[in-house]
């Protein structure tokens, strides 16, 4: 193997952090490299967002359609195509996987290598190129964005027993009969929710006190009223000990306390959580620290304790989305390109949950303000409240706001409702500004928008 190719700058992984930021770097004259394993677009586009939901999309239809006689509308029978179902989403992937693949294949000074990287040394790489040829590597600045991919739990008899995880579930050309979810965070109940809709029997076993760990309380419950309502069973306190395939049935042993029972479905879904792909990278072989579950540790501006190495999106740890991983890109642009100095300190972390209604989220919750011990107030109003969502016949879930009950800044706020991730962009947007809640309570926003709950929500405190 002869001497390494020299690079300005390479960037492991095409994903919404590494996508824009080649590009960038080679448009600022960098001699660049940008290495894919599989497809460009990372997680978001090719097993993440646009694919999942694509199909929760088809899912809401599918609720809409029995709920017609709600509306007046009389319909038939729903019946569900699931292949159909499937094309649609691997097509809308195909579009955007596409463009944004030629979009770097046109841009001047990068060079687009499909391979697997490995580490040889701090600034040295060794890439297997699909047709088994090695190429090695080099570059005064890397960058690490190959994400994650989901973690398979320790459970006994898991290996034996066919199970689908949050990918390869989305290529399935039938509806199961009976799904067991493990795992109650937001991709075993955005999924658990889908194929309730599509007809699936649902059952979810959540190890902890409610479902999303980290919401509070109140809104986890909300959240779990929603989801019985739309027929589905929750198991909570309840944890997953052994799996069997048993007469082309799945048997799940679950203990809740001392009891154990036993659960039968025709599929199972194991959601719970991801794991860094730095294992496949060899990391240590360039010395780059780790935590102790294998994400790499950055500092602020995304710096590794390798000079010249950096790390973005869902490889380091932290919030793992994509608006995440392109403000990471944001900040290396800034800092390396414009010669700023942007941070990730204090920035603001907005998500939704895509249940149906939406869950989004910014901020601090009622419980962490508590546990920082900050003076607050809470505005909580129910979507019931909320004259648009009358109208529409949409009124699950309700509005959440933390107030600073000195400055009136607003600190946090979940909006569980009909599309709750907008109005949350909303609430963020005054917090960006740094707008009192007053300014939102007596805005002018137009009649009968969901914008205006906005109104009432500050005249409910509680």
């Amino acid at each position: 193997m002869g001497a390494p190719e020299h690079y300005h700058a390479i960037v492991i992984g095409s994903g919404q952090g590494g996508t824009p930021l080649c590009r960038a770097l080679a448009e600022a004259g960098l001699r660049t490299a940008l290495i894919e394993r599989s497809h460009i677009g990372g997680t978001c586009v090719n097993e993440g967002c646009t694919p999942t939901k694509t199909m929760v999309a088809s899912g809401r239809v599918a609720y809409l359609a029995r709920r017609g006689k709600d509306y007046g509308v009389q319909t038939g029978e729903i019946r569900i195509d699931m292949r159909r179902v499937r094309q649609r989403k691997r097509d809308i992937v195909d579009s955007f996987r596409n463009g944004s693949q030629a979009r770097l294949e046109k841009t001047a000074n990068l060079d687009l290598i499909f391979g697997e990287a490995s580490f040889t040394g701090p600034k040295t790489l060794s890439v297997r190129m699909k047709e088994g040829v090695e190429r090695t590597l080099s570059a005064q600045r890397i960058f690490i964005n190959a994400g994650a991919r989901p973690a398979v739990p320790e459970l006994d008899g898991l290996r034996e027993v066919p199970f689908l995880d949050s990918t390869s579930i989305m290529e399935l050309d039938s509806v199961p009969e009976h799904l067991l979810v493990l795992g109650g965070g937001y991709v075993g109940l955005e999924f658990g929710q889908m194929f309730r809709r599509f007809g699936s029997r649902v059952t979810i076993v959540q190890s902890g006190a409610q479902v999303l760990t980290g919401e509070d309380a109140d809104v986890a419950s909300e959240v779990l009223a929603i989801l019985k309502q739309d027929g589905m069973e929750v198991l909570l306190n309840s944890r997953a000990v052994r799996v069997t395939k048993s007469g082309g049935q799945i048997q799940l042993t679950v203990r809740a306390g001392k009891e154990e029972s036993a659960l039968h479905g025709s599929h199972l879904l194991a959601a719970t959580g991801r794991r860094p792909n730095t294992d496949t990278l060899n990391v240590r072989a360039a010395g780059i620290a780790m935590d102790d579950r294998g994400f790499i540790k950055v500092n602020g501006k995304l710096e590794t304790n390798v000079e010249g190495v950096y790390a973005l999106g869902d490889i380091k740890d932290g919030p793992a989305f994509t608006h995440i991983s392109y403000d990471d890109y944001r900040i290396l642009r800034t800092n390396l390109i414009e010669k700023g100095s942007a941070t990730t300190e204090n920035r603001l972390v907005p998500y939704t949950v895509f249940v149906d209604p939406q869950l989004g989220r910014v901020g601090i919750t009622e419980s962490e303000a508590r546990a920082q011990n900050k003076t607050f107030r809470v505005a909580k109003m129910p979507m019931s409240y909320v004259a648009r969502a009358l109208e529409v016949d949409e009124t699950r879930g309700f509005m959440k706001a933390i107030v600073d009950s000195e400055s009136n800044q607003i600190l946090g706020a979940a909006v569980l409702g009909i599309e709750g991730g907008e109005i949350m962009a909303m609430l963020e947007l005054a917090m960006m500004g740094k707008l009192p809640f007053t300014a939102l309570r007596e805005g002018i926003f137009a009649h009968p928008t969901l914008a205006e709950s906005l109104n009432n929500l500050f005249t409910h405190f509680v």
